[in-house]
C-alpha cells in the first residue's frame, strides 16, 4: 500500500485523556465528517446512554444498541439509511462500537468510536466481530474516522473489562511471529509498518509496572489498543493483531461460549502459543516470560485452569483453532500436531507456565 494511502488510512482524530468525551461535538462537527449536522448516535447499556444524556447534541437522534448480533447490526444499519444521516458515534463497549461499525459501513456513512472500557483491540480495527446462529464471526468494516477515549469513563468501568485490554495488546507479538513465519515458509508478504505499529502497542504495556488504577497506564492502553486496530488498517486484515492466539480464542468461543472474555483468551492463547515455539522450535522463549510476567502482574489468567477448562477442553480448542481461520499460516499450521501431541503439549504448558 503506498504510503499517502496508508496516511489516509488512519482515523482523521485520536483523543485519548480525561475529558476527552467534550470533543465530541466538535468532531461530529467537523464537515468533513457531517456537512448538514445529520448525525445518529447509537449507544449500548450502561454507560452510553448517561453519555449520550450529557452531550450538548441537540440536532442528533439516539438509536440503543440491544446485544451484539449480526441482526442487531443490520437493523441499525437499515435505520441509518433511512434516515439518511450522514455520520454516526458509536458510544460503548466492544459491542457496541463493533454494531455500530458494521452498521455505518452498510449505510456508507461515517462512524465515530467514543469507548467506554478498553477490553480488546476493536476500538479503531477494520473488524466487526458479530454473533450470529451459529456462534460469532469476523466481519471487515470500514475503520472509524476518529476514536474518542474518555479515561474517566474507562476508569468507572468493571476493572476486569479493562485488564482484559492488556492480554489483547501483548497478544500482537504472538501475531507478529505468526505473520513472519508465514511469511518464510509460505512466501506471505508481511507489511513491515502493520508490523510496526503492532509491536509498538505491544511494548508499551507489555513491561509497565504501574497497572490499571494509574492513568497514565489506561491512557498508553487505549493508545496500544488503538494503534493495534491502525495496524491491521494498514494490512488491510486483522493479520498484524490475530495469529494462534485468536484461533485458540476463536474455538474456546465456539466450543465453550461464555468461557471468558475477548482479551483474556488472546493472551492465554499468546502465552500457549509462545509455549510451543520455546518447546518445538527453540525459539521465544524470553517472550514467553515477558508476557507470562505481564499476564500475572495483572491478575490475567495464564493456564487452562485460570478459564475455567480443564486440559482435555484446552486441548480439543487447540485441535479445532486452526479450522476458525481457513487459509492462515500460524505456528498451530506449522507444528501440525496430533492429537496426542497436542494432549501432551497442553499438561506440559499447564506444568511449565502455571509453577
Amino acid at each position: 500500500m503506498p504510503l499517502l494511502a496508508r496516511m489516509l488510512a488512519a482515523p482523521l482524530a485520536i483523543d485519548v485523556r480525561r475529558g476527552a468525551i467534550g470533543s465530541l461535538g466538535t468532531v461530529l462537527a467537523d464537515r468533513r465528517i457531517a456537512n448538514e449536522g445529520r448525525i445518529a448516535v447509537a449507544v449500548g447499556p450502561g454507560q452510553g446512554s448517561q453519555i449520550a444524556a450529557e452531550l450538548d447534541l441537540p440536532h442528533c437522534e439516539v438509536f440503543k444498541v440491544e446485544g451484539g448480533s449480526v441482526d442487531v447490526a443490520t437493523e441499525l444499519g437499515k435505520k441509518l439509511r433511512a434516515g439518511a444521516y450522514e455520520a454516526v458515534a458509536g458510544i460503548g463497549g466492544g459491542k457496541t462500537i463493533d454494531v455500530t461499525k458494521y452498521a455505518a459501513s452498510m449505510a456508507g456513512i461515517p462512524m465515530v468510536a467514543v469507548a467506554t472500557n478498553l477490553s480488546h483491540d476493536g476500538i479503531a480495527s477494520p473488524v466487526s466481530s458479530l454473533e450470529h446462529e451459529s456462534g460469532k464471526g469476523s466481519y471487515g468494516v470500514t475503520m472509524p474516522v476518529a476514536v474518542v477515549v474518555d479515561v474517566d469513563y474507562v476508569r468507572a468501568a468493571p476493572q476486569r473489562l479493562v485488564r482484559s485490554g492488556i492480554g489483547d495488546a501483548v497478544s500482537n507479538l504472538s501475531a507478529i511471529a505468526d505473520w513472519e513465519l508465514a511469511g518464510r515458509e509460505q512466501g506471505e508478504p508481511v507489511d513491515g509498518m502493520a508490523v510496526t505499529f503492532a509491536r509498538v502497542a505491544a511494548e508499551a504495556i507489555l513491561n509497565r509496572q504501574d497497572s490499571v488504577d494509574s492513568q497514565d497506564f489506561l491512557t498508553a492502553l487505549a493508545e496500544a489498543l488503538v494503534l493495534s486496530g491502525m495496524a491491521m488498517s494498514v494490512a488491510g486484515s486483522s493479520r498484524p493483531a490475530s495469529g494462534a492466539c485468536h484461533e485458540v480464542l476463536h474455538a474456546i468461543d465456539q466450543l465453550y461460549p461464555g468461557t471468558s472474555n475477548h482479551g483474556e483468551l488472546a493472551g492465554v492463547g499468546a502465552l500457549y502459543a509462545y509455549f510451543l515455539r520455546s518447546r518445538y522450535q527453540g525459539e521465544g522463549e524470553s517472550r514467553l516470560e515477558d508476557i507470562r510476567a505481564c499476564l500475572l502482574r495483572h491478575g490475567l489468567p495464564v493456564v487452562p485452569a485460570d478459564i475455567g477448562l480443564d486440559e482435555e477442553q484446552f486441548a480439543r480448542a487447540v485441535a479445532h483453532a486452526p479450522s476458525t481461520r481457513p487459509g492462515r499460516y500460524t505456528v498451530l499450521e506449522h507444528l501440525a500436531l496430533s492429537d496426542d501431541e497436542i494432549r501432551r503439549s497442553v499438561g506440559e504448558y499447564a506444568k511449565t507456565v502455571g509453577r
